[in-house]
């Protein structure tokens, strides 16, 4: 028999729903980036389940569905771009974000890329910064798998913009820290 028990600070003490650890998890701001691919599955794909992991080797990891278009083009390249988008380029990521988007090299038209020096992947003009990556590990965590990643090559934008957030179900600007 289940049972649910409420603690002094109001929390009930009952199993996880999915719906619930979306609600939860939508109070955590995150940075907004978009992931690339180039090659024969040529992808982009919005995302903000992305971090750094270590500075020694440089290495980064983002998480990618099993379901997602991504999945199986990341997959099949070993490499990827990230674009961390500037606080401007909110109607970008929306559109990387919309599953009725042409797929393949058509989603980039109208896009203004440029190839990633190291990698040829496409990154997006105005961003912030970008990061080449190259597959170093995948390991499977429920309905998404987990890209461990080394960092190939870094770049940082020229302007000094907001960045891109995502709070709340919805897109912010994330005020960058003044430096005295």
């Amino acid at each position: 028999m289940s049972s649910s028990r409420r603690s002094p600070s109001g929390l009930v003490d009952a199993p996880v729903q999915p719906a619930g650890l979306r609600e939860v998890m939508s109070r955590f701001a995150t940075g907004v980036i978009v992931l690339t691919v180039g090659g024969e599955r040529m992808h982009g794909m919005t995302a903000n389940a992305f971090t750094s992991v270590s500075l020694d080797p440089p290495t980064v990891l983002c998480c990618v569905s099993h379901g997602a278009v991504m999945h199986g083009a990341i997959t099949a390249a070993g490499r990827f771009g990230v674009s961390v988008m500037e606080a401007g380029q909110e109607e970008v990521a929306r559109y990387f974000a919309d599953k009725n988007r042409p797929l393949g090299p058509e989603q980039f038209e109208g896009v203004d890329t440029f190839p990633g020096p190291r990698t040829g992947v496409p990154l997006l003009s105005g961003a912030l910064g970008w990061l080449e990556c190259e597959i170093a590990g995948a390991y499977e965590s429920g309905d998404h798998s987990i890209f461990l990643a080394g960092v190939l090559g870094s770049s940082l934008g020229s302007g000094q913009q907001d960045g891109l957030v995502f709070f709340s179900g919805r897109y912010a600007r994330g005020v960058r820290q003044q430096v005295s």
